[in-house]
Parts: C-alpha cells; sequence; structure tokens
C-alpha cells in the first residue's frame, strides 16, 4: 500500500467519524503508515489509541 496515496482525513471521517486529527496525531499516523518504528508519549485524553488504530484498520 503506497501511503502517498490515502487520503487519511477520509479515513478518520469513515471509521471514527471525526472531521481533524488532535494534537500530534496527524504526524504520528503518517510515521506507521510509512513504516516508521513511532514512539508516542501523550497525555491521557491525549489521543493515542487512534494513533495506532487507525493504521491498523487502513491497513
Amino acid at each position: 500500500m503506497n501511503s502517498n496515496e490515502i487520503d487519511i482525513h477520509k479515513e478518520l471521517k469513515k471509521y471514527f467519524g471525526f472531521n481533524q486529527f488532535k494534537g500530534l496525531q496527524e504526524q504520528v499516523i503518517k510515521s506507521i503508515l510509512f513504516d516508521q518504528n513511532t514512539f508516542v508519549i501523550m497525555p491521557t485524553g491525549g489521543g493515542k489509541s487512534l494513533c495506532y488504530q487507525l493504521p491498523a484498520l487502513i491497513k
């Protein structure tokens, strides 16, 4: 799968019903989709789960 061809905003809306990402989510998700090792530290409620769930659903 070519990560350049994926509209992650469209996928966010499709799977979660959200119109925009929160904080660093977009950067983290792109990093994961480009198969880069990614370690994320965010506060509770910062949106970590979505950072890992959306790429899993897309792939």
